[in-house]
C-alpha cells in the first residue's frame, strides 16, 4: 500500500514537470519581462515636404495660391483658393501619415490661380497684336511702294516719254502762252509746286488772264490752278 501511493506521487511530479517544460503551453507574464515596439519619428521638415508633394498631386489645385507650414506635427494651410469645394480638398490631401490636425486658413477668392491663366492670355493677347503689326506694317510698306511706283509710272506717261515733273509741267505752260495772242504784252509768271499751279503777274485783259488759266489747267500733269493775275499794263 505505501509503495502504490509513493509510486502514485512520483507520477504526479513528473507530470507537473513535463507541463511545465512543454512549449505549448500558456506562459504567464512577469514584472520583469518587457515588450519593445520600433516607432519610426517624423519631423515636422518631412511632413511639410510630403503635405505640398500631396497638394501638387492634385490637378485642380494646380496653379493656387497655398502655402504650407507645419508645426508639432499640426499642417497650417494659407493662401486662397477659388472655390470652398477646392479648400476642403486641400485640407484632405494634406492629412497625410503622420500629421495629426490641419488647421485650413485658406481663404476663397473666385480670382485666385488665374494669375498664370491670365498671363498666358496676355502673352497670346500682345503675340497676336505683335503679329498683326507685322502684317499691317508689311502691307503698308507694299502699299508706299506700289503708290510710289504708281506716281513714276504716272510721271513717265507723258506723250514725249519725259517725267511728268514740275519743271516739265512749267515749261509746257510757258510754250503754250508764247503763241497765245491774247496774252500778247503781258508779264506771267508761272510757279509750278508739286503739280500745282500759282499764276501771277499782269495780263492786258480780263480774256488774257482767263485763257491764262485755261492753258496751266488743261496742260498734262496739272492738278489745280491758283489764278493771281493781275489785268493792268506790263510792268
Amino acid at each position: 500500500m505505501h509503495e502504490f501511493q509513493r509510486l502514485t506521487h512520483r507520477l504526479a511530479l513528473i507530470g507537473l514537470v513535463t507541463l511545465g517544460l512543454n512549449p505549448l503551453s500558456p506562459t504567464k507574464s512577469y514584472a520583469g519581462q518587457t515588450s519593445t515596439k520600433t516607432t519610426v519619428v517624423v519631423d515636422d521638415s518631412t511632413l511639410e515636404s510630403r503635405v505640398d508633394s500631396a497638394l501638387k498631386a492634385q490637378s485642380t489645385l494646380k496653379g493656387e495660391d497655398i502655402d504650407v507650414k507645419v508645426n508639432n506635427k499640426i499642417v497650417t494651410l494659407t493662401g486662397s483658393v477659388g472655390s470652398e469645394q477646392r479648400k476642403l480638398q486641400a485640407a484632405r490631401a494634406a492629412h497625410v501619415a503622420g500629421v495629426t490636425r490641419v488647421d485650413n486658413q485658406l481663404t476663397v477668392d473666385a480670382h485666385a490661380g488665374r494669375d498664370m491663366n491670365d498671363k498666358a492670355a496676355d502673352a497670346t493677347k500682345t503675340a497676336v497684336h505683335k503679329t498683326g503689326d507685322a502684317v499691317k506694317t508689311a502691307g503698308e510698306k507694299t502699299g508706299d511702294a506700289a503708290k510710289t511706283a504708281g506716281e513714276k509710272t504716272k510721271d513717265a506717261a507723258s506723250a514725249t516719254g519725259e517725267a511728268i515733273t514740275d519743271t516739265y509741267i512749267n515749261t509746257k505752260i510757258h510754250s503754250k502762252m508764247v503763241d497765245e495772242a491774247t496774252l500778247k504784252g503781258s508779264d506771267v509768271n508761272v510757279d509750278v509746286n508739286n503739280h500745282m499751279v500759282t499764276l501771277k503777274g499782269t495780263v492786258a485783259s480780263a480774256a488774257g488772264k482767263a485763257r491764262a488759266e485755261e492753258i496751266a489747267r488743261t496742260t498734262e500733269g496739272v492738278k489745280g490752278v491758283t489764278n493771281m493775275l493781275m489785268v493792268g499794263p506790263k510792268k
